[in-house]
This record gives C-alpha cells, sequence and structure tokens, in this order.
C-alpha cells in the first residue's frame, strides 16, 4: 500500500486528540476528517490539522459516508462506540475505538461480527499497556523469571477523580457504569495481558456509590467537577472491587474507584509467582507524581530487589500507530476486537455479580 491511510476521527475531546495528534505524527498518514458536536472545537481543531472545511462534520454519519477514509477513530460516549463502529465496517473502514469497547458484551459482539463479516481491523485503544513498566515487566514474566504467578493485585484508586458530575460519564445511559468501565478496565487488561490472557471462570464482585450521590468527589481538573450539591443523573458506582478465578487456579483483585478516603492516587499491579514477585505502582497529582518498579527475588540464595531499566511510555500515540501497522500488515487475525470483547465480558459479570450479591461464572 503506497498511498497514506486517510484517517477521521471522531470525538473532540482529550480522547479524540490524542488520536489525532498520533496520526499527524504519523508518515503513513493523512487525517482528513473530523467530526464533533463541538463547533468552537471543531473549528479549532479543523484548523490546527488543515481539515479541508466539507470534512468537518458535526454528524458522524456524515464522517463516515463523505470522508473517503481508510481508517476511523472513535472517542465518543462509550455507547456510541457500537453503532458508530458498526457503521465504518460495514462501510469498510478499519476502526480504533477508544476503550471501554462498549457498554456491555452483547454490543461488544456486533463490533466484532461486524469486523469479522468485513475482513477490517478493530482495535481498541488500551493505552496503559503500553506503559514502560509494563512493556519492562512483561518481558520479566515471559522470560520465566517469576515462575508461575498464582496472585495477582490490580486497582486505580482516586481520592477525588469523578470525571464531571453530571456529565456523560455518571450516567449509565451514556457510560455503561462508573469507574470500574471507565479505569478499572485499563487495569483488567493489564493484568490479564501480562498473566498471559488467561480465560476468567468465575467473578465475585461488590460496588459503592457514597460520594456522586451526594455531588462529593468531583475532579478538580473536570470541567463540570461540582461539589457539595446532590446529583441525580449520577446513577453509576465510584467504586468497585471483585475477586476473579481464572483458569489454571491464579486469582486476581481487581479494585476501582473515582473516590474514596485514601491519602493520594494510586495505580498498581502486583504478582506473586513461585519463583519472584513483581510489582508496578504509579500514581500522586498531576503537581507530584510518582512511580516505582521492583523485582523481589533470589540470586544464588541471596534476597534480591531487582529495579529493570524502563523504556519510555508509549500511551495513546503508540496504540495508534500498533493499529496503523496492523492495518498497513494486511493481517487481520489477532485485531478484530476478540480480547477487548473479553474484557467487556469480565465488566458484564462484575456488575452482574455486585447486583445479586453472589459469584457468577462466565
Amino acid at each position: 500500500m503506497s498511498a497514506k491511510l486517510r484517517a477521521g476521527v471522531i470525538g473532540l475531546g482529550w480522547a479524540g486528540r490524542q488520536h489525532m495528534t498520533a496520526y499527524d505524527s504519523s508518515a503513513d498518514v493523512e487525517l482528513v476528517g473530523l467530526a464533533g458536536m463541538e463547533v468552537d472545537a471543531l473549528q479549532e481543531l479543523g484548523d490546527q490539522y488543515g481539515i479541508a472545511a466539507d470534512q468537518r462534520h458535526r454528524d458522524w454519519k456524515d464522517l463516515i459516508q463523505q470522508g473517503e477514509l481508510d481508517v476511523i477513530s472513535i472517542a465518543t460516549p462509550t455507547t456510541l462506540h457500537a453503532p458508530i463502529a458498526v457503521a465504518a465496517l460495514d462501510a469498510g473502514l478499519h476502526v480504533l475505538s477508544e476503550k471501554p469497547m462498549a457498554e456491555n458484551a452483547v454490543a461488544a459482539r456486533t463490533m466484532v461480527d461486524a469486523a469479522k463479516r468485513n475482513g477490517k481491523v478493530l482495535d481498541v485503544s488500551f493505552n496503559h499497556r503500553r506503559r514502560g513498566d509494563v512493556q519492562a515487566l512483561k518481558k520479566i514474566i515471559d522470560a520465566g523469571l517469576l515462575g508461575d504467578i498464582y496472585y495477582a493485585k490490580a486497582g486505580w484508586l482516586r481520592r477525588e477523580g469523578i470525571p464531571g458530575l453530571g456529565s456523560w460519564f455518571t450516567r449509565r445511559a451514556t457510560a455503561g457504569g462508573g469507574p470500574l468501565m471507565d479505569i478499572g478496565v485499563h487495569m483488567l487488561d493489564m493484568a490479564l495481558h501480562l498473566l498471559h490472557e488467561p480465560a476468567v471462570k468465575a467473578v465475585t464482585a461488590a460496588t459503592y456509590a457514597e460520594f456522586g450521590p451526594r455531588g462529593r468527589g468531583g475532579s478538580p481538573y473536570a470541567s463540570t467537577g461540582k461539589t457539595g450539591v446532590e446529583d441525580s443523573s449520577f446513577d453509576v458506582e465510584d467504586l468497585s472491587t471483585a475477586f476473579l478465578r481464572l483458569e489454571g487456579g491464579a486469582t486476581l483483585l481487581l479494585e476501582s474507584s473515582w473516590a474514596q478516603w485514601i491519602p493520594r492516587d494510586q495505580c498498581y499491579v502486583t504478582l506473586y509467582g513461585s519463583d519472584g514477585g513483581a510489582s508496578i505502582e504509579w500514581g500522586g497529582t498531576p503537581a507530584d507524581p510518582y512511580r516505582t518498579m521492583n523485582i523481589w527475588t533470589e540470586k544464588e540464595g541471596v534476597p534480591a530487589v531487582l529495579q529493570p531499566n524502563v523504556p519510555p511510555d508509549g500511551q495513546h500515540t503508540q496504540a495508534v500507530l500498533d493499529f496503523v501497522a496492523a492495518v498497513l500488515s494486511g493481517e487481520v487475525e489477532g485485531h478484530q476486537g476478540e480480547e477487548a470483547l473479553t474484557r467487556a465480558a469480565v465488566v458484564d459479570a462484575c456488575y452482574s455479580s455486585a447486583g445479586k450479591g453472589a459469584e457468577v461464572t462466565l
């Protein structure tokens, strides 16, 4: 394929802008179309990236129908992911969707089915697995340094981080769920990726909403971060916890919260293996961030702590470039949304277990 891929982005918020930047940085792609409801942002970003006036659309359907695109990114509220992806795939486009894949596994399955019947790439942007520390830890695990991993813990916890009280994030009808759907799915993806994709056999979960319904816990960095006012539009959880039984007997503890009485924001993955343990952790505040990585093992019978060299983070740019590489390769196998669909099924099982107050098998 000698010509550049023609790319479009649907969604003009923070995530969509990451995709625009990544496409613009690629020698293999020309960013030619945008779609979004925000008139001022559409003009600003269209001017920034030199998008022709007739390729700046308020309706995503117009971009798919008129854009003459090869690839498209979806960075919209969650419940729009499936209808947009299916329409784009059926129109012959390759699709990169923001996470979570969809509001539930049923909707996510329609995306996978559309990718398969059209022979197109469907990827989901789990950008945090492109972190340098995750890449380094994956190599250590693949080399067998930790032995058989039998227990893992992963979580993303915020002190005050509800992303816009009263916004689409806090409504089940548009988001599909709260922090489990928003940030917990990142940690689920990261853990399963590190553990070589074991099947999840059963889930026991619980969810809580102690901050959002009272108008508390709003992120100071969100434009609609209201505080101190009860908010009836908040109908998702603000904390979730789940215990997952994995194929082969290993277990995973997964937790995520938007608001919690903790000293500081924290993300972590901790692994316990027969020959060693490992932990990566990051968090703090934008003004005072931190990150650590340690491997605990022994050398010649002597306890040892290893601190590997960590490559640079890939983040959204690498997720987009990996998608572009898959499209250019022409090899769609392994790039039709199957892994992301497994995440959606696990999230569904977590919400089902929390609702029933009992274990759910998959």
